[in-house]
């Protein structure tokens, strides 16, 4: 398997997500410093308050997709290890954060870290337990799950719309979404879900079925990437 991936942007991202948390502790210590020191000054420190939570999300947010480690792609690629040559995975460098394309067809790659118990019921993804540290988090939104149909559907479209920009239309082959969560504690239960959910030790095997089931010509897969970075 080929892998393919922005070196630059992924240790930019990191450091601005360490230098932002930096300044978020930095803006928070004074607001808390603020209030206890001139009350007459409490609307400077609610501001401050405010803003340093602001920040504290946008540098954890970014520290868990470029900082953490090992990082969503780095756990992408060793799950995915061995898969044949003609597989190539993208990351943060194709119009999906992660895309992975090969003779199994084109998809695009949600991973999740999450522990727990993820459900699909009533058309909406739900998670549950994971302990008390899990639910902490999950309520000030850093290990929320979100809407990943929304995002799912969002790097679908970002996919299609560049294909259809160096292919005519009838030619773009079916893209596919598939929710990766790449810790072993979270039970899936993704009966009648639209899209696939699965631990990241499940996917590579399910690649290589479907890759059997050959959803892609040679001919079509060679110009699917070359409309891609190589």
């Amino acid at each position: 398997m080929k892998i393919i991936k922005n070196e630059k942007l992924i240790k930019r991202n990191g450091k601005i997500g360490q230098w932002t948390s930096l300044g978020a502790l930095a803006v928070l210590g004074l607001g808390m410093y603020i209030s206890f020191t001139r009350t007459d000054l409490f609307v400077y420190s609610i501001a401050a308050l405010l803003v340093g939570f602001t920040l504290t999300q946008i540098g954890m947010y970014m520290g868990n997709r470029y900082g953490r480690s090992p990082r969503p792609d780095e756990k992408l690629d060793a799950g995915l290890k061995g898969l044949q040559n003609e597989f190539t995975l993208y990351h943060y460098i194709a119009p999906a954060s992660h895309l992975l394309v090969g003779p199994a067809g084109i998809w695009v790659l949600l991973p999740y870290h999450q522990r727990g118990r993820v459900t699909y019921q009533k058309n909406r993804w739900r998670m549950n337990g994971g302990g008390f540290l899990q639910t902490y988090m999950r309520i000030f939104g850093q290990e929320s799950l979100g809407r990943p149909d929304i995002e799912a559907e969002s790097e679908v479209g970002a996919v299609r719309k560049h294909l259809a920009k160096h292919m005519d239309e009838a030619q773009i082959p079916p893209i596919h979404a598939m929710l990766v969560f790449t810790g072993d504690d979270v039970e899936i239960d993704s009966t009648n879900a639209p899209i696939p959910a699965m631990k990241l030790k499940e996917i590579k095997e399910f690649f290589r079925k479907k890759a059997k089931e050959k959803p892609i010509g040679q001919m079509q897969l060679a110009v699917v990437k070359e409309t891609l970075p190589q």
